[in-house]
């Protein structure tokens, strides 16, 4: 069973009921939480956060009153209250030496593979550089068309394109129960889930608090959407002090089991990709392609197709023989200026800075 002790990539999603009470936020919880990440950065792991309460504190520094506010006075909000969250996040977890950085995202980036792309890229960089990414739904622009509309299934999207191994749910229950744990005593706590069945489905009901979204069918589709891209998945009670340290602890909670595991479930999806062109490589890059490594511009001879940035490109062995698939790096234009030349020729060639790589050996499936 997945733990956050073995994990090595966490995505932790924070609500807004966890957050602000009274519109104000809950300082000495935040300062948990923090603990709580520098603790499993210390350990090794990569963290990001995908928070709410942007809106929850913008409406009340605005004076906005409680329940449905219309579109256009929650962006307003969200404006508002996204300077005060990512500066809380800044100022609790600075004593700790962490960096933290302010993504805001829609459906839309998500949707749209060359902005998936680069989000995906600026989100590893972050990680990369020991930040803790800040995520949230970019309430200001969004519009119902490309919202996700909660932030369980924005967390797991989020985990999905990190790759994240584990993904935690703070939420206002411990996990996923029989049936309502408020209304029937007969409730029990589902402690593990192998598989999401319509049985497991059927458990789910709506009923969240007053400042979330999402209620417990919500976090079944974001389970569904992790263990798809080989992320375990658990729901915890987030409201009290240094949840994820109670989680490692053996807090209650229920686990859902990843299908895979992050990189073999990123490799299965570019596989199943129609390409729009062709790599042809010449036989010196065929064992290094055999052997993990990215496809440079030095190791094509020639290309086909019209294609743009972050498509799927099929790549032909020197025989005509298919060794995979890949994301390229450039359109086809670019691809055909600076192939059979060295990475280092890139930037007098086309006139700009490039990536080394034609594909990144993390996209391409061989």
């Amino acid at each position: 069973m997945a733990s956050l002790s073995e994990s090595s990539r966490v995505v932790v999603k924070v609500g807004s009921a966890l957050l602000v009470e009274d519109g104000k936020l809950r300082v000495s919880w935040l300062n948990s939480l923090a603990e709580d990440v520098a603790w499993l950065k210390r350990d090794g792991k990569d963290v990001a956060l995908v928070s709410s309460g942007a809106i929850a504190l913008g409406r009340a520094t605005l004076g906005l009153p409680d329940g449905t506010l219309p579109l256009e006075k929650s962006q307003a909000a969200a404006a508002v209250g996204q300077i005060r969250l990512a500066r809380a996040y800044e100022e609790v977890l600075a004593p700790f030496g962490i960096s933290t950085a302010q993504v805001l995202v829609t459906l839309e980036d998500s949707a749209d593979r060359r902005r998936y792309l680069n989000c995906r890229a600026t989100l590893e960089q972050l990680l990369g550089l020991g930040a803790v990414p800040i995520v949230n739904e970019n309430d200001t622009v969004a519009t119902d068309e490309i919202r996700f509309g909660d932030n369980d299934r924005l967390a797991a999207q989020i985990a999905v394109t990190v790759g994240a191994d584990v993904l935690v749910l703070l939420s206002d229950v411990d996990g996923l129960y029989s049936c309502n744990p408020k209304t029937d005593a007969n409730a029990r706590r589902i402690d593990f889930v192998d598989s999401i069945t319509p049985e497991i489905e059927a458990m789910a009901g709506d009923a969240g608090t007053g400042l979330a979204k999402g209620g417990m069918k919500t976090k079944i589709l974001a389970a569904k959407t992790a263990a798809a891209g080989g992320a375990a998945m658990a729901i915890t009670k987030g409201s009290v002090l240094n949840p994820l340290k109670s989680l490692a602890n053996g807090a209650s909670a229920t686990w859902f089991a990843a299908e895979t595991d992050p990189q073999a479930a990123r490799k299965r999806w570019i596989a199943a990709m129609k390409p729009k062109g062709e790599f042809h490589v010449d036989a010196g890059a065929v064992p290094a392609l055999l052997g993990g490594k990215s496809l440079l511009p030095a190791g094509v001879t020639d290309v086909s197709g019209t294609f743009g940035r972050g498509e799927p490109v099929v790549i032909l062995g020197p025989d005509g023989s298919r060794l995979g698939v890949g994301l390229t790096r450039y359109t086809s234009d670019e691809a055909d200026r600076i192939k059979g030349e060295r990475s280092g020729r890139i930037e007098a060639i086309l006139g700009y800075p490039g990536r080394a790589a034609l594909v990144h050996r993390d996209d391409m499936a061989i």
